[in-house]
């Protein structure tokens, strides 16, 4: 079985989340594409303004039309801050020795992998693939890595985040399900 592993704060999960799982899913053949919302993201000097189950819940509205598509709750129950080594274990115990995870990350993670916890570890534990991002190009990739393109969507969670809070419109940047739930749970505002 060859099972993606997309990490994020999911906050919220949006169109271009949802792009990139569709086209790492057809690119590199793989049976399953797991989303794994963080808890508290180890790299990131930003804590998430949704609640964790929130988040959780939007992702799995996101995806629940989409067979090859499922959601993990591995980092929202683990305490503390959620490294990826740690979720590689977790779900290798899980799906077996036999399954081949391929771990998705951005070019713009590159330049902070040296600051992840056992990357060396990490690299053993699954396939890194490497999807390029508009502005941060695919260079310094570690060994064994590979990287895939994906169609660039000019979209973020930061400024889906800004047009909630001043009003703007949002119905295009994510699935309605999430939209809809933002609006009666008064998230972001």
């Amino acid at each position: 079985m060859r099972i993606g592993v997309l990490g994020g704060t999911f906050d919220p999960v949006h169109i271009g989340h949802l792009v990139l799982a569709e086209e790492v899913v057809n690119q590199l053949g793989l049976d399953r594409l797991i989303f794994v919302p963080t808890n508290q993201p180890p790299h990131k000097d930003y804590s998430p303004l949704a609640d964790a189950e929130d988040r959780l819940m939007m992702v799995k509205l996101a995806v629940e039309d989409n067979p090859s598509f499922e959601v993990s709750r591995v980092e929202i129950d683990r305490p503390g801050k959620s490294y990826s080594v740690e979720t590689l274990k977790q779900l290798k115990e899980e799906y077996g020795p036999e399954a081949e995870i391929f771990l998705l990350t951005g070019s713009d993670s590159l330049e902070e992998l040296s600051s992840w916890r056992q990357i060396d570890e990490v690299l053993r534990l699954c396939r890194f693939v490497v999807a390029g991002r508009p502005g941060y190009p695919l260079k310094n990739l570690p060994p064994g890595a590979g990287s895939i393109s994906i169609t660039p969507v000019n979209v973020s969670s930061t400024e889906i985040r800004r047009r909630i809070k001043q009003g703007e419109p949002i119905h295009e940047l994510l699935p309605d399900k999430v939209r809809k739930y933002i609006l009666e749970k008064g998230l972001y505002k």
